[in-house]
């Protein structure tokens, strides 16, 4: 039983893994392997033993452990946000008969966009001199006079949320979107021939076809999300007193203001790992659901 389960993982989850697996290690070992190779680099490690002193403070860094809260704060509650709009909007537009097409042109506009530019975009909406959100709720009359949106800290994290939610829902959606259009309508139809309702196409049918390509939205969402630097960087440069700073933000300044390279390679390598350690324990959570419900 034990070896038909994980046979019946790998067919459903396999070519997921793999490629989640790619898009994580790839980079990991590129890093390693850049650090060993490039002589310029070397010549910031006073010993052997550097390396390690790099993780010694890295567990000792207050700054590290801010960023990474922040980064999990914004991770965890952006992509769960991504997560729950793509699939309502997925399972809407699959019951659609017309404007499917209009509909995935119109939601890809967002993610089509560059980044940078979606912050220039939020920034200016969210700016408290001359942004159009406070423009609309000072002439509505809701507001007596303007917010400053980024700059406070609980504003300028929401603000992230907002503009990352707006861009990045269309993808979550197009992918479990087309995870909905490969099932079978005649299971649905058997189903409903044995006095099935609702709840049991979903437990049934719906979510072990679905389960594999929730993974892949997940891993990915969770992936871009927790690296994300040009939309901070953009809208709030980590600010107020880098209370938005992300690890990638902080890695980044490491990097190219103190010219800690070594420094900088073990934050990215760290963060590397950890999102290897979430990839691990979603994809047994999901393969482990998964199998329940099959």
């Amino acid at each position: 039983m034990g070896r038909e389960s994980l046979l019946r993982r790998s067919a459903w989850f396999g070519p997921a893994v793999l490629l989640a697996g790619g898009v994580l290690l790839y980079p990991a070992l590129r890093t390693l392997v850049l650090s060993f190779l490039d002589e310029n680099l070397k010549n910031h490690f006073h010993s052997e033993f550097a390396g390690v002193a790099h993780y010694v403070r890295l567990i000792h860094d207050s700054r590290f452990h801010s960023a990474i809260w922040t980064t999990v704060r914004f991770t965890s509650i952006s992509v769960a946000i991504e997560f729950v709009l793509g699939l309502a909007l997925a399972i809407s537009a699959d019951s659609w008969k017309r404007g499917k097409g209009a509909l995935r042109t119109i939601q890809l506009i967002p993610w089509t966009l560059p980044t940078a530019v979606i912050g220039v975009l939020w920034a200016w909406i969210f700016n408290d001199q001359y942004g159009i959100l406070n423009s609309l709720l000072l002439r509505s009359g809701i507001l007596s006079a303007p917010i400053s949106w980024l700059g406070t800290s609980s504003a300028a994290m929401s603000a992230l949320i907002i503009a990352d939610v707006w861009k990045t829902t269309p993808f979550v959606f197009l992918i479990l979107l087309a995870g909905l259009q490969s099932i079978p309508s005649e299971l649905y139809e058997a189903l409903e021939m044995d006095g099935g309702g609702i709840v049991d196409r979903f437990r049934y049918i719906t979510w072990p076809f679905l389960a594999r390509f929730v993974f892949v939205a997940l891993i990915f969402r969770l992936i871009q999300a927790f690296s994300l630097f040009d939309l901070v960087y953009v809208m709030t440069g980590g600010g107020p007193g880098g209370s938005t700073e992300t690890v990638s933000l902080y890695a980044y300044r490491t990097m190219m203001r103190y010219l800690d390279f070594g420094y900088a390679s073990t934050l990215a390598t760290a963060t590397v790992a950890m999102l290897a350690v979430v990839a691990a324990g979603l994809y047994f959570l999901i393969a482990r659901r998964h199998e329940d419900l099959g």
